[in-house]
């Protein structure tokens, strides 16, 4: 069976309620896993989710521990949330660079997506900061140097451009319109599938005996709405994508 890590999809909101003089605050817990999650289980694919949180202390820090999956999916988490482990941001202590080491088992045959999001690429007010990183290297895309994201409140189409390819199989149009993206460029060697506006949406990229995917966009809402996870090609291009990354 295909294994898939997705790390990041969630996030604390704490908010400040203010009735007259009096106020309180509250905090929640939410992912935004369960469209991907439940789109792949359906098809054969487990999904093992690590919530944002988490990946400071636990994401793999050794090739051995990649090689418990097939594919990475790196969705709205920062470039920061991988590199500074506890053992070194609170205690000074020198521990892997993860994301080099990432690089290192997507070469020796692993698979990786990013996919968009205000903590994808290089981000909300450039924060995600994968810019000049060791992923940045492998993946299909050339990211921007400042805040990459487009905001289409209107909804922006898509279109395919290698309908051909095996990911893009049976994915039959018109497809829904997405609410925004990362923008970036693309690497000499890329394949493009499709673009969103002006920009890339989904690209591909063979890195050594590996693969790796840049996908714009959201997996869910609120760039990719309600309408897009419902439509019945997002199941079979997540699923069909994960299964060419694994190499299959």
């Amino acid at each position: 069976m295909t294994r898939v890590l997705v790390a990041g999809e969630s996030w604390v909101s704490e908010s400040t309620h203010f009735k007259g003089f009096d106020s309180f605050q509250s905090v929640v817990f939410e992912t935004g896993i369960a469209p991907l999650k439940e789109a792949l289980e359906s098809n054969g694919i487990e999904v093992v989710h690590m919530p944002a949180h988490q990946v400071p202390e636990q994401f793999p820090a050794t090739v051995e521990a990649f090689d418990a999956y097939d594919v990475v999916v790196l969705s709205d988490i920062g470039a920061d949330s991988i590199l500074l482990h506890p053992d070194t941001w609170l205690r000074g202590k020198r521990t892997p660079n993860r994301l080099k080491v990432l690089a290192e088992w997507v070469r020796a045959g692993g698979g990786l997506l990013m996919a968009g999001g205000y903590m994808s690429f290089q981000g909300f007010e450039g924060k995600a900061m994968y810019r000049r990183t060791p992923v940045d290297e492998i993946l299909p895309s050339v990211i921007d140097p400042w805040d990459d994201r487009v905001e289409a409140p209107e909804g922006t189409d898509v279109v395919v451009v290698n309908a051909a390819h095996p990911v893009l199989s049976g994915v039959t149009g018109p497809w829904p319109g997405l609410l925004g993206y990362n923008r970036f460029g693309l690497k000499a060697d890329a394949e493009l599938l499709a673009t969103v506006g002006d920009d890339p949406l989904l690209a591909l990229r063979a890195e050594g005996a590996g693969r790796t995917a840049a996908w714009a966009s959201d997996i869910g809402p609120h760039w990719c709405p309600d309408d897009f996870v419902a439509w019945p090609g997002y199941a079979r291009l997540f699923t069909q994508l994960v299964h060419w990354l694994a190499g299959e």
